[in-house]
């Protein structure tokens, strides 16, 4: 029976630090509504336009996350998106930095410095959670059954080295704030995917 060859890992095995974002859902935050100015489309930057009011604790999660789904009102079923370099602006869908569609448990960011655009990789090892705690065996094996594509690109020098950030998707019926995927996964190994 022939040996089977394991993948050569990426960078240093058990190095890898790989944080979560998220798409927030409007209708799971209570704070007090807060208008918002930006673009009423995409490829707009720092737009002077109203759209709308929103919870403030929503819009700080915005700011953290990259995108909201709009569940009440006139934008009901749009994405409110933020970004340093362009604010925030109406849209159909969440967006990397190239304008594409991000995917959910495919779509991940790093610096181009440690992970180019395009590349593909696999969490082979999740590591330690934030506190040092064991990953959870179900978490850890959704993160290894996904193949993350690097679609986005940290700004220079903010992702750090042996860092990505992988996108989860939206918010279902409670908060990921308090989800067990959205956690950071330290001391993880990466492989080719």
């Amino acid at each position: 029976m022939p040996e089977q060859v394991k993948p050569v890992p990426l960078g240093r095995p058990g190095g890898w630090r790989i944080t979560t974002y998220y798409t927030a859902l409007e209708s799971l935050y209570r704070g007090k509504r807060k208008a918002v100015r930006g673009c009423a489309k995409f490829h707009c930057s720092h737009g002077k336009t109203p759209l709308g009011s929103y919870p403030d604790d929503f819009l700080k999660v915005i700011q953290t996350e990259g995108s909201g789904r709009i569940t009440a009102g006139p934008q009901r079923g749009r994405y409110l998106n933020w970004s340093h370099s362009v604010g925030y602006w109406l849209d159909d869908t969440t967006r990397d930095s190239r304008g594409r569609p991000l995917k959910a448990w495919s779509s991940a960011a790093a610096d181009k410095s440690v992970l180019a655009r395009d590349q593909g990789f696999a969490i082979v090892e999740c590591g330690k959670e934030g506190g040092g705690r064991p990953v959870e065996r179900e978490v850890c094996e959704r993160f290894q059954k996904a193949r993350w594509t690097v679609t986005d690109l940290f700004r220079p020098g903010y992702g750090g080295q042996n860092h990505a950030d992988v996108y989860i998707g939206e918010e279902h019926g409670s908060r990921f704030a308090d989800s067990p995927f959205y956690t950071t996964l330290n001391g993880a190994t990466l492989g080719p995917s």
